[in-house]
Order: structure tokens, then sequence, then C-alpha cells
């Protein structure tokens, strides 16, 4: 199979697949300690390998609703030089896949839009292939 490589994982029940050079590592996240005045998304902080990475809770970000359990998986990946943590309900694998333009019509909410480059299928599984970089940086964005 011919493709890019991208970790695949779920977030708010919906597949997704991120670029795998955007990705930093995988962890499960253990302690985060709450950020005052931080943007509503940032979860908080936590201590990763002796830095400190922003926590970013992914389903506020996204408008779902919060996930039954306190998740703790994250995808770190570092924008402008800072190192991030984002949550996602389950991290699955790192697989090539080819990926398409977002098929016409399809709608998913204006946030899923901002941050989507493409799809793709895996066997039969829709993804959507976020830009985690952009993900990230509606943070600051919206101050």
């Amino acid at each position: 199979m011919s493709g890019t490589l991208h970790l695949l994982a779920h977030v708010g029940g919906r597949a997704i697949a991120v670029p795998a050079d955007a990705v930093e590592s995988v962890v499960d996240i253990a302690t985060i300690v709450a950020a005052p005045r931080a943007h509503p998304a940032v979860r908080g902080l936590a201590a990763l390998r002796s830095r400190v990475v922003t926590v970013i809770d992914t389903w506020r970000l996204l408008d779902l609703p919060p996930p039954d359990e306190d998740a703790r998986r994250a995808i770190i990946t570092v924008v402008d030089g800072h190192h991030h943590a984002v949550l996602v309900d389950t991290l699955e694998d790192v697989a090539p896949i080819e990926v398409e333009p977002v098929p016409p019509g399809l709608s998913f909410g204006q946030r899923w839009a901002d941050v989507t480059t493409g799809s793709a299928d895996r066997s039969g599984e829709p993804l959507l292939v976020i830009d985690i970089a952009r993900l990230v940086s509606s943070i600051v964005a919206a101050g």
C-alpha cells in the first residue's frame, strides 16, 4: 500500500489521521495542573520527560461533548517551538494512507472544517485528516 504515514486516532467518536511528521510522540498523561486564565480549551500543564507541555482539551476545542472518562491519551506535537499534548479518545496505529479531498457536501461543523485538510478510508472506516498545528494554533489565534 502506498501513501503517506499517518497516526490514526479517535476523538469524539470520529476517526482522525494526523501526518506522522507532525507527531513527536504519543503518551499517557499522568497529572495535569490547571493553568489559570488560560484559554478554555487548555486543560492545563503537564510534566513530560523533564519539560512542560500544554495539555489541549480537544473535545472543547472542536465543540464536542466531553469524553465519558478522564482522557489521558495524547499526541505530542511541537508548534512554534512549544510542546503540546493533544488529548484523544484512543490511539490506534501508524499506517500509510492515501489522502483525498473532503467529499463535497460533507458537513461536520466549522471547527472541524478549520482543521481538516483531507479525508481517507481505512478498511471501510472514514478518516478526517487533521492539521494538528492548525488545531493548536487556533487556541493562540483565539487569544
